[in-house]
């Protein structure tokens, strides 16, 4: 379902609230919903899952570890096939113009949030219109064998097959707690559709309006388990342009600019803004789709990785703020396979693959690219538009695309593209976090996997990779599997970038996450 404009029942603002502390933060592009667990992108994790809803646990990316969120507590049994979690007290669900709930979070809603993923005939499974991307790339479906409420307080997971990664994907957006009541309701109502337009979690923030490539408003959540927000009012300012989020900060519009390009935010430092940066746990790709032809020829794959030259693309897009790419996650992820080289800039030799290949005058193909810039891509444009010139001069003919970013996720998924400028930011640290959502079997039919690559050997790398919990195994396990994506030139790596935000001086407490997300529940505006 495309979003169209929705606004929901706006709060009476009382003379104290004009007045009060309002955090507005420009970001790049609308998110597609607010119902994350049928959605997949960064933009849509971080107006949903980061603001309105809470997980069992979450990662803390400064400890490196996971920490108890909605769960105090867990405990695995020996065999690895049984999850126990103590749930926090006395946590509330938000109180809306549209719910009112009579209860506080228990065990019924864990239950429900998972078995609506994952049970084809639970009554609410049907109604994601866009199915459960990451449910179903890491086919949950097959891990859990069931998920029992043990009275209100815990919950007990069981698998059918031991999985190393199990407690960390808990910790992704996706795997965000919902109101079993608030689901009651809307059945009762007829309006299942209204969860993805008028959320409810136990979030810090509660979504009060949304206008499409406009504005998102939230308040604080005054009954927030983790404290009352610092802030009065949260505002996303929908800003694609990255020059203009700098401009609007700048100017005072915003107190947050978030993904300004590399080279803008660098500019600012030792200036009236508070340039926050930390290396991002992301890879900027070019997905090559293997089920178009001729994409599906490695030979054809390879050549496209040969022809472009990735150092004056880093140069020109990212002002070498950026790690060149050569591989599947960045280098400094545990089991990165440093014996891999990236194919070197070479035309002569891609044009001699495409020859081999049975194609020595190229081809005609497609070039898809977001238009609003971001971490991942500052400068969309000028980096298509750097491997159109490099791919013409051995012969193959790309049209650039330009799609705005909510068309361009739901077509990408749809597997329309043939080449697709895109960028994968992990959640947890686990070098799984890439391999499954995007080169699993799975993923193909869930929609992440956008080479659309489904091999016998490199799935059955990938699922071994999990059954274990010895990172000396794993690390074996990945290296294999990055080999095989490496041999067969499924990505066209780009870069590793930094992640950056400018902040405005009289805003505290906000620091840049390595893995995209943000929190703005401790944010002040001074």
């Amino acid at each position: 379902m495309r979003l169209a404009h929705f606004a929901l029942p706006l709060i009476l603002l009382t003379p104290l609230a004009l007045a009060a502390k309002t955090l507005t933060v420009c970001t790049e592009a609308s998110p597609e919903g607010f119902d994350v667990a049928q959605f997949n992108s960064l933009v849509t994790t971080n107006a949903a899952a980061d603001t309105v809803f809470d997980r069992l646990i979450d990662y803390d990316p400064v400890a490196k570890k996971l920490v108890p969120a909605l769960a105090t507590s867990w405990e695995v049994s020996p065999d690895g096939l049984s999850y126990t979690f103590t749930l926090r007290p006395n946590v509330a669900f938000q109180t809306t113009p549209y719910f009112k709930p009579t209860r506080n979070f228990n065990a019924k809603d864990v239950v429900f949030t998972f078995e609506r993923m994952l049970r084809p005939d639970h009554p609410w499974f049907k109604t994601a219109v866009n199915g459960y991307p990451h449910a179903q790339s890491m086919q949950l479906n097959k891990l859990f064998k069931a998920i029992n409420a043990i009275g209100n307080d815990k919950v007990r997971f069981e698998l059918n097959y031991p999985e190393s990664t199990f407690l960390a994907t808990l910790s992704m957006g996706f795997a965000s707690i919902y109101s079993a009541e608030y689901a009651d309701q809307l059945d009762k109502d007829g309006q299942r559709g209204n969860l993805n337009t008028q959320p409810v979690g136990t979030g810090p923030f509660i979504l009060r309006s949304f206008q499409k490539d406009s504005v998102v408003r939230y308040q604080p959540n005054p009954q927030y388990w983790g404290g009352k927000p610092k802030i009065d009012a949260l505002v996303y300012a929908i800003t694609p342009d990255p020059a203009v989020r700098v401009q609007k900060v700048k100017a005072g519009e915003c107190q947050i600019a978030l993904s300004p390009k590399p080279m803008d935010a660098i500019a600012q430092k030792g200036g009236p803004l508070t340039v926050e940066e930390t290396p991002a746990f992301m890879t900027t790709f070019v997905a090559l789709n293997s089920s178009h032809k001729p994409l599906d020829n490695p030979l054809v794959r390879q050549a496209i990785n040969m022809a472009f030259d990735r150092s004056n693309y880093l140069k020109v897009v990212f002002n070498n703020t950026a790690t060149a790419a050569t591989g599947v996650y960045p280098p400094y992820t545990w089991s990165y396979n440093k014996a891999l080289k990236p194919y070197p800039y070479d035309p002569e030799q891609a044009r001699k693959l495409l020859a081999q290949a049975g194609l020595p005058n190229g081809f005609e193909t497609t070039l898809w690219v977001r238009s609003s810039g971001a971490s991942s891509n500052p400068n969309p444009r000028a980096g298509a538009e750097l491997l159109q010139a490099d791919l013409a001069k051995i012969g193959i003919k790309a049209e650039v695309r330009t799609l705005e970013w909510g068309e361009l996720i739901k077509r990408g998924k749809a597997g329309e593209h043939d080449m697709l400028f895109m960028g994968w930011s992990g959640d947890n640290g686990d070098p799984d976090n890439f391999l499954t959502p995007q080169f699993s079997c799975a993923a193909v039919k869930g929609g992440t996997n956008f080479a659309r690559y489904c091999d016998p050997k490199l799935d059955g790398l990938i699922a071994e990779g999990k059954k274990t919990s010895s990172v000396a195994a794993r690390t074996r396990i990945y290296q294999d599997a990055q080999k095989i994506i490496h041999d067969q030139a499924l990505w066209l790596p780009l870069v590793y970038p930094n992640s950056y935000a400018l902040v405005a001086k009289n805003v505290s407490g906000y620091k840049v996450n390595p893995f995209g997300r943000v929190n703005f529940s401790r944010v002040q505006v001074n």
